[in-house]
């Protein structure tokens, strides 16, 4: 049996809150702004058809939050984690903290900030380190526009994720609300017995899980603690 083989499956879903820490605003406060921003006129396709350029803007300002920010003691200590099992990371968030921790196992659902697509292909990607601007055309002629799933799209991982999840030995959720759909949703693929851990400073309501551990802290001492759990 390979050493992969004969780890345990670490699942872990994270949120907004895991890069908190690293100085990124969480992805929608509670009045409903993101950097100041109504949601629905930078997340969403009918904001960007009504106005690109600021759609592009924000998301070019967020790309220079994201380069400028590091790992903190959560990603970090994930990554660390690959010592002793198979951990598979699965994101709601759109930077590349995880990836530059060391994490291997990567999935995100929600879309990367270094990646750009044209508005007609949804596939195919290009890489992205400056900006974006009105008339920047992909290969097929079409406008080019950030690699992110918006509110009111399809979130084409979450069936990949969903696999993920029903393999978990183990399943940690750190630092989200649980009240985005469908990502939310995942927590009810996991196995009923397997042991389950959520991370987060105010936990979000969990009454349909057994087998549950909460550990009410931010990312970075949640991590820490479950670390001296699970080793």
């Amino acid at each position: 049996m390979s050493a992969i083989a004969s780890k345990k499956n670490l699942v872990v879903l994270t949120g907004a809150g895991v890069s908190a820490e690293s100085g990124l605003r969480t992805f929608r406060d509670s009045d409903g702004l993101w950097e100041g921003y109504n949601v629905y006129e930078v997340a969403t396709p009918r904001g960007f058809n009504a106005n690109p350029e600021l759609v592009l803007r924000f998301y070019n300002d967020r790309r220079k939050d994201v380069a400028a920010a590091q790992p903190n003691a959560a990603h970090i200590g994930l990554a660390a984690l690959e010592e002793h099992f198979n951990v598979q990371i699965i994101t709601q968030n759109i930077d590349d903290l995880h990836e530059r921790a060391g994490s291997t196992n990567v999935t995100h659902l929600h879309g990367e900030i270094f990646k750009m697509r044209s508005v007609a292909d949804t596939d195919k990607t290009y890489p992205i380190q400056n900006d974006i601007k009105v008339g920047d055309l992909a290969a097929d002629g079409s406008q080019l526009r950030p690699f992110i799933v918006w509110f009111e799209e399809p979130v084409p991982m979450i069936e990949v994720a969903a696999k993920i999840v029903r393999k978990a030995d183990i399943f940690v959720v750190i630092g989200t609300s649980l009240q985005v759909y469908p990502a939310a949703g995942l927590v009810d693929y996991a196995p009923y017995e397997t042991p389950k851990y959520i991370i987060d400073k105010k936990i979000p309501y969990t009454a349909s899980l057994f087998n549950l551990t909460v550990i009410e802290k931010p990312a970075g001492e949640g991590v820490a603690d479950l670390i001296k759990m699970l080793l």
